[in-house]
């Protein structure tokens, strides 16, 4: 059984963590400092070291908190045909909405840099992205192909781009850019290519 100070420890943990994705997705990782992330956690700064040994080591926990919430929504496999088609498309829409995902964007400016602590997470992260949609694209269904000279893996890049590229539109002008709408039409493009192969 865990002890009481075992379980103060893992609170303040996770409070810091949070406090720190929220942080960084409003202000940025290098706007951030420490300090502001304690504040905001209510929690003495003393304890950033204790558990993560400095700000790298509290971002990387952010990461790979966020890479845990992504892996849950990519470990199913995906159902074939129209009906896999509108389950990921609607599960990409309802993932662009968690506040997670501001941050993931927010930090993808320092994972570009290939000496950024987190540029290998993100590379992983893709990758385990881009699958789940290939995993769809290369399930056979009766109707449905994919057009010549296109694969899988060319499809889980599109969409995978076309998901990041309608959650940066919306978030610089939700009054202006309908999430449900961007995604319905999403979903209508790819389902009128994979079905004029037929």
């Amino acid at each position: 059984m865990p002890t009481r100070r075992a379980e103060t420890s893992q609170e303040s943990r996770r409070l810091l963590v949070e406090a720190a994705a929220t942080a960084f997705a409003d202000r940025g990782y290098r706007q951030t400092t420490v300090a502001e992330v304690a504040e905001l956690a209510g929690i003495s700064r003393g304890s950033i070291p204790w558990h993560f040994g400095n700000k790298e080591g509290l971002l990387l926990a952010v990461v790979e908190h966020a890479f845990e919430l992504v892996s849950r929504n990519t470990a199913e496999p995906r159902l074939p045909g129209p009906e896999g088609l509108r389950d990921l498309t609607d599960q990409s829409a309802a993932f662009v909405r968690q506040p997670i995902t501001k941050l993931m964007i927010s930090l993808l400016a320092d994972a570009m840099d290939e000496d950024s602590p987190v540029h290998d997470r993100y590379v992983e992260l893709h990758r385990a992205m881009r699958a789940h949609i290939a995993a769809w694209a290369e399930q056979p269904y009766d109707g449905c192909g994919l057009p010549e000279g296109v694969t899988p893996d060319d499809v889980g890049v599109v969409v995978l781009g076309a998901s990041m590229g309608i959650h940066q539109q919306w978030r610089l002008a939700p009054d202006r850019v309908d999430l449900d709408r961007a995604f319905d039409s999403l979903q209508r493009i790819l389902l009128a290519a994979v079905q004029s192969r037929a």
